[in-house]
């Protein structure tokens, strides 16, 4: 397993959280929300997932990851 830290930008509650971290289970990763650093640190399995399709996963939950 692999792990990144995005920032991502627009998230500001716990329907956020739940939102971002519910996403990329689905998606087979593990992710934490941090909403005071506005980051999300996501656990990933390089041979099956990539940085772009984590940047997507979250991006279709309404979020900008900068």
């Amino acid at each position: 397993m692999k792990e990144i830290t995005l920032n991502v930008e627009g998230m500001s509650c716990n329907h956020c959280v739940n939102s971002v971290e519910g996403a990329l289970k689905n998606a087979g990763m593990t992710g934490k929300v941090d909403l005071a650093s506005n980051t999300v640190t996501v656990q990933y399995d390089e041979n099956k997932d990539t940085v772009e399709k984590i940047k997507e996963t979250i991006e279709e939950q309404g979020y900008d990851v900068v």
